[in-house]
């Protein structure tokens, strides 16, 4: 079993991001789940990028990071998308990361070094016309296309926190292929 550390998104740690770490806990996974806001959640993206401007996106991503150094190395990184500005930091940058998990955003893999660490696999989930994603997607692409390690899954729709079963924006269907993809990867690590 695979020990994942779970990065919220911008809204907080909401009880659907919660939920999403008990399912794997479920399937004998161990999950950390930092709280970057510190019980702070958010109706609403906007809210949450204003909180976040105001507290410091350096000093959020550094607690996050600090969240890893309580940890020991071998771990598989995810995020929701503010949170995969930290996950995947620490998936190019920390050695013996396991795996990534990028959901709902990707960066360019120059922002933390030339290539994508060799031996690292990973997968990205976005979907397709959601507005965030859309940025994203070609930085998805390349990294997807750079190494066999990483897999890319586009979903059709343009809801961004898709897999948050406690927004407005969740979708099942959508929601439960991708949950279903993390496990068989998590299984694979």
């Amino acid at each position: 079993m695979a020990e994942v550390l779970l990065y919220h998104h911008i809204q907080g740690l909401t009880d659907g991001v919660r939920a999403f770490a008990d399912d794997l806990r479920e399937a004998g996974h161990t999950v950390h789940t930092p709280d970057l806001f510190d019980g702070r959640t958010f109706a609403s993206i906007e809210e949450g990028f204003g909180f976040a401007r105001e507290a410091g996106f350096d000093a959020i991503r550094e607690r996050g990071a600090a969240a890893a150094d309580e940890l020991g190395p071998g771990l598989v990184y995810g995020g929701f998308s503010f949170g995969v500005t930290i996950a995947q930091r620490l998936a190019q940058t920390r050695a013996g990361a396991r795996g990534a998990l990028l959901m709902c955003s990707c960066l360019p893999v120059a922002e933390f070094g030339e290539a994508w660490p060799e031996g690292v696999p990973g997968q990205i989930h976005g979907k397709e016309d959601d507005e965030f994603f859309d940025e994203d997607l070609p930085a998805a692409r390349e990294l997807a296309g750079s190494t066999n390690a990483v897999e890319l899954f586009v979903y059709p729709g343009d809801q961004h926190l898709f897999a948050d079963s406690s927004l407005d924006a969740h979708d099942p269907e959508a929601s439960a292929l991708l949950m279903e993809r993390v496990q068989a990867f998590l299984a694979s690590v």
